[in-house]
């Protein structure tokens, strides 16, 4: 199948045999639900100026001239509309989301083919072969290749797999946030990381807030702050009530004072004030980098019972991994785990399989304190409460131990408990 990079600038002729330009561009638009776009133009290069010509008056684009049906003069002028992509102006050299490979990559070359009488781009070439092509040189090393048995990665992957991105232009994607939409947050945070600040931004407007939360979860605060820096506040504010309450604190945290103190007026009352409690803690204290998002349940309970009531209340945890126990003055007075919880008799009242000396932290215990106690009794999550005993939040491992385990490998603990 031939490549766009092997059309470019090849003589346009018309039914009389004369040439009246050279190709220098196609214009495609994706149709329904076909993924891959149809060519619909040709852009003729003129001393006059650029033609656009409707794709029905070519004969064959696979030939060492293109040659048209009619005569020039009888030939209507394509009309452009607001879907056209221009492959060579808007593709060639751009950056796009691999979506499959999961990764940023820049485009070298098109590979078109041709179905009934229609030309689609099938795939995109990000590999050495496209750029040795456009300069002219991929016959010459692939002779050389074949000589000295040098071999080169074709590099090619669907159009099926990418997403377009444009310095020049909005986020481009052919269903918004389709593709992108259905990874997972710690490969978007890597796609993100291989973006643009610009870039960056234009993706997370392109996704669901929900996605851009989990998403900006999975990377460092300040990395969050200059992704988010060009969003509008209300997005912003959003995003951070879909955030866990520490990791929007820590966001903040990032941010002017005069921003973060605009965001958090726009939050909803709820979510600001868990917020407002963590940033009134030293950053590097337990009451810091605790989360707020953590599941109780009253004393009184039998195991059937407290089931029921995590069904009902827990959707909006952090984590379920371990279930504290609180009196009616949100005193902790035990903890349990689920497989505790699971293996209980319906009728057996929570005390009798809840332990009673709970390993808990205080609230202005320093971090490195928190990771040793985590590390010390091999916890998921530890506790955080006050002098009197009350429960205020809970602080994670991978949170305890940020400044203990590489990042890479501290955002991989929250999937284990989840």
């Amino acid at each position: 199948m031939p490549y766009l990079s092997e059309l470019n600038y090849k003589p346009v002729a018309d039914s009389d045999g004369e040439t009246i330009g050279k190709l220098t561009d196609l214009v495609a638009i994706r149709r329904g639900e076909v993924a891959h776009p149809e060519v619909v133009a040709l852009v003729v290069h003129r001393r006059e100026g650029a033609l656009v010509l409707p794709i029905g008056e070519v004969l064959t684009l696979f030939a060492p001239a293109i040659p048209l049906r009619h005569r020039l003069h009888d030939i209507p002028p394509y009309q452009p509309g607001e879907q056209d992509l221009y492959l060579a102006r808007d593709v060639l050299d751009k950056q796009i989301i691999d979506t499959d490979g999961v990764r940023v990559v820049r485009v070298n070359d098109l590979e078109l083919v041709r179905v009934n009488d229609r030309y689609y781009v099938a795939n995109v070439d990000i590999g050495g072969w496209g750029l040795l092509r456009r300069l002219g040189l991929a016959r010459t090393i692939q002779k050389l290749g074949g000589r000295f048995k040098v071999a080169m990665p074709p590099g090619i992957i669907s159009w099926d797999d990418v997403e377009l991105l444009s310095e020049n232009q909005p986020l481009r994607l052919k269903v918004p946030g389709h593709k992108v939409g259905e990874l997972h947050p710690a490969d978007i945070a890597e796609i993100l990381s291989d973006l643009s600040r610009a870039e960056g931004s234009r993706l997370l407007q392109s996704l669901d807030v929900e996605m851009v939360a989990d998403a900006l979860e999975e990377v460092e605060p300040d990395f969050q702050a200059r992704l988010v820096q060009g969003l509008p506040d209300e997005q912003v504010a959003d995003i951070l009530e879909e955030m866990a309450p520490d990791e929007a604190a820590d966001l903040l945290a990032e941010l002017p004072d005069e921003r973060s103190a605009e965001l958090l007026e726009l939050m909803e009352d709820d979510e600001a004030e868990d917020v407002r409690k963590l940033l009134a803690y030293p950053e590097d204290s337990a009451g810091g980098i605790m989360t707020t998002e953590y599941v109780t349940i009253p004393p009184d309970l039998t195991a059937e019972q407290a089931i029921a009531h995590l069904r009902a209340t827990a959707h909006e945890a952090e984590t379920i991994f371990y279930v504290y126990v609180t009196d009616a003055e949100n005193r902790l007075v035990g903890v349990f785990s689920l497989s505790d919880l699971i293996l209980a008799q319906p009728s057996t009242p929570v005390v009798e399989f809840m332990h009673q000396r709970v390993v808990s932290v205080a609230l202005t215990d320093r971090q490195d304190e928190v990771a040793q106690v985590v590390a010390k009794y091999n916890l998921l999550a530890v506790p955080v409460v006050d002098d009197e005993g009350h429960l205020h939040g809970i602080v994670t491992a991978d949170d305890a131990l940020d400044k203990i385990l590489p990042t890479a490998w501290k955002k991989r603990l929250p999937k284990m408990y989840r």
